[in-house]
């Protein structure tokens, strides 16, 4: 694999060659190719046999590039050294609340840099995939199809309907891939807004009387970011043969949790107790940002198209990513052996 590095010293930009010898297949770039999802659909496409280098920018280690998207010298230099068929966008600000606060540093890379981007891919001739969230919806009339309007609630939807806009005004070979809450195989339980709620589940009772409220209003279809890989890889690999393979797609798990039924499932999965969970009924006030209350996606154009996958079922998924985190560091084996 090509493995490359970016100098940013000012006035200094360039491609750093590593001596690993080239990888045959189509040549495909991933940004944000350190965080939850950008990680799986890296291996994911280097499964499949892609030249696939991945990208970084605070986190980016040996095997990544570093690179700011939004200096857009630096994107030109690294889509004309890369030169990839495909460019994956999943690097983004995608904390809600983070966004609210900081909305001007948020939107330099949710939507700047998404801009960028787009016009880079498009003068390389890329097919670029960006993912997009179903917060650019309001909640109130679910399930949400590819034409229906979006109304996001927050600064954090604002920017990705922003984004959107962005990846189809200035790329025409490229798609917006809408996908819910996420969670995977995690680095630490905190990186996913599902897996946080681990620490909750495994505290067990604190003391006499004490409980932990989840909430029990926004109804959530958690994703897991294997299924998501692979359907980045479905679309990427249909666009390649079919120029119709482009527009809005929506893909989702099917099953609706709220936060405190994903923290029941959790102590069920692994056999804890859960008398300490208590159901929220009431929106909670201490959020910046306000959440939909049901943003389902309907999904159904991915399915006719055959490029969907069945995602996998919460119980098994969660148990894959959080046994590391266990207190017996061998769960799985007594349990699996």
């Amino acid at each position: 694999m090509n493995h490359l590095t970016i100098d940013f010293r000012p006035g200094y930009v360039k491609l750093l060659q590593h001596e690993d010898p080239p990888q045959e297949g189509p040549r495909v770039l991933v940004t944000g190719a350190s965080g939850l999802l950008g990680r799986t659909v890296l291996k994911e496409f280097q499964k499949r046999g892609c030249a696939a280098t991945g990208t970084a920018y605070r986190r980016a280690g040996p095997h990544l590039l570093r690179c700011d998207l939004t200096d857009e010298d630096a994107v030109k230099v690294l889509m004309s050294q890369c030169k990839p068929h495909v460019v994956v966008h999943c690097a983004a600000e995608r904390r809600p609340d983070v966004v609210e606060r900081h909305p001007e540093a948020a939107n330099n890379i949710n939507v700047h840099a998404v801009g960028i981007l787009a016009r880079e891919a498009a003068c390389c001739g890329s097919f670029l995939l960006y993912i997009s969230s179903d917060y650019v919806f309001d909640g109130r009339r679910p399930p949400y199809g590819q034409d229906d309007a979006p109304n996001p609630l927050n600064a954090y939807g604002r920017s990705k309907r922003e984004g959107e806009r962005q990846t189809l005004q200035h790329c025409a070979r490229s798609a917006v891939l809408r996908v819910p809450v996420l969670f995977g195989e995690v680095e630490t339980p905190s990186e996913s807004a599902v897996t946080a709620l681990w620490p909750k589940v495994v505290q067990g009772v604190p003391a006499a009387g004490d409980s932990c409220a989840l909430d029990h209003c926004q109804l959530r279809f958690p994703t897991h970011t294997q299924d998501v890989a692979a359907v980045c890889w479905n679309i990427c690999h249909a666009a390649a043969r079919d120029d119709s393979i482009r527009g809005m797609f929506h893909y989702s798990g099917k099953e609706q949790m709220t936060k405190y039924e994903m923290a029941l499932a959790m102590a069920r999965a692994f056999n804890l107790p859960s008398s300490h969970l208590v159901p929220l009924t009431e929106q909670p006030a201490s959020a910046a940002a306000l959440r939909p209350l049901n943003p389902r996606l309907d999904c159904s154009r991915l399915e006719v198209l055959g490029l969907g996958v069945e995602p996998r079922a919460f119980a098994s998924a969660i148990r894959d990513c959080l046994w590391p985190f266990t207190p017996d560091k061998h769960w799985r084996q007594t349990v699996f052996h």
